[in-house]
């Protein structure tokens, strides 16, 4: 498939979709639970897809309609499967399908996915499961896909690594369909607020944990979950490229739906991009980003990896240098999006330098002297009866 864009600016109004991170967990939940769910508005996306196909594999039966899902738990009581579980590309559907394999009471759940997930690390989870009880190990002996887990979860104590979020999500998320209490101590936690979307969902449900800032975690086992429904929160993580082409030279975009109380980190692209000089004015239903000039700064992106791509395209079109920092896990995730970004920025002009945990984003030629071909379009103004609020 070749794309080609033109410049232009970016202008409208649009509903943002549903979080894809919302949707796997949601997925995951329903599975777990007894009686058939329904999860409103998902995302139908190829990780949202991988993440059905994994816990169909393992018991669930889930019916795919437009804008709703129906899930039929197991009860937190999955079966072996009857082959290799296929992951495809989706490293956070991997991981929680890992934690739910681990509660089987017999037989075993082989998950494999594709080159790139093959080349993320999955050993910090499979040694934290271990050490709850179940059997868990990477066929390689090296910690990456394929990888064999067989229950059951007895519980106990474990710590583990917090170089991504997603070992302690999974760990939370299914620790409490484990036989006996878990203490789960994460280890330099970072991408915080993943963790604190999966605890949203625990709370939504009322499924009991105690917690300790993020240093332990107690989760009591043998917990019930009875059917529900619950709706997908639109997602802060798409939204973040629509609020860069309203902060970009001539863009003017208002988006709705989008949840400022959803525990989304991503959701911080909207402080971001005002830090940077754009317009941000949050009206009745819609927040509007609109572009008065980008100034570049220093950014730590340890919570929010997935904004590192969009605020490397900000910076390149920011005066000054943009600093992306302490973000060292975006080098393993589908990709290694620091050098990627890097590239690509200077393929198309910018300047771009890597840092060990980050990167530095500059314009060059091409992206200082883009200008909008309508200058003359007038940008919106917000209604003075709406009394709009200045973000931040």
């Amino acid at each position: 498939m070749i794309l080609r864009v033109h410049p232009s600016p970016a202008r409208g109004r649009t509903s943002v979709p549903g979080s894809k991170s919302h949707t796997i967990r949601g997925i995951a939940l329903a599975s777990l639970a007894s009686g058939e769910s329904r999860i409103r508005k998902p995302l139908d996306s190829d990780d949202g897809r991988s993440a059905t196909r994994i816990y169909k594999a393992m018991g669930a039966e889930i019916r795919q309609e437009e804008g709703v899902w129906s899930v039929r738990g197991f009860g937190g009581r999955p079966r072996a499967p009857g082959g290799v579980i296929d992951v495809g590309n989706s490293g956070t559907g991997c991981r929680m399908g890992l934690g739910t394999a681990a509660l089987l009471a017999d037989g075993d759940a082989r998950f494999d996915g594709d080159a790139q997930t093959r080349r993320r690390p999955m050993g910090p989870l499979l040694d934290a499961l271990s050490n709850l009880g179940a059997s868990a190990r990477s066929e390689g002996g090296n910690g990456l896909l394929p990888a064999v887990v067989s229950g059951p979860w007895r519980g106990g104590r474990t710590e583990v690594d917090g170089a991504t979020s997603q070992y302690t999500s999974s760990l939370l998320l299914n620790a409490p369909f484990g036989e006996g209490e878990s203490i789960i101590e994460p280890v330099n936690l970072n991408e915080r607020p993943y963790v604190e979307m999966t605890l949203w969902w625990l709370d939504k449900l009322g499924l009991a944990y105690e917690r300790e800032g993020y240093e332990r975690f107690r989760v009591p086992g043998g917990q019930p979950l009875e059917e529900f429904e619950a709706k997908v929160p639109s997602d802060f993580s798409s939204a973040a490229f629509l609020v860069a082409a309203g902060a970009l030279p001539g863009g003017d975009v208002a988006l709705e739906g989008l949840d400022l109380h959803d525990p989304q980190g991503d959701k911080v692209i909207l402080e971001f991009a005002s830090e940077m000089g754009a317009k941000v004015v949050e009206e009745k239903d819609i927040i509007r980003i609109s572009s008065e000039g980008l100034r570049g700064g220093e950014f730590d992106l340890n919570a929010t990896p997935d904004l590192l791509p969009v605020m490397a395209v900000l910076g390149a079109f920011a005066e000054g240098e943009t600093r992306l920092v302490n973000v060292p896990q975006a080098r393993i995730k589908e990709t290694d999006r620091i050098a990627a970004m890097r590239e690509v920025l200077e393929s198309l002009g910018g300047v771009a330098r890597e840092l060990p945990d980050g990167l530095i984003a500059a314009s060059g030629t091409t992206a200082s002297s883009w200008r909008p071909p309508w200058p003359d379009w007038p940008l919106w103004r917000a209604s003075r009866s709406t009394r709009p609020k200045r973000w931040g």
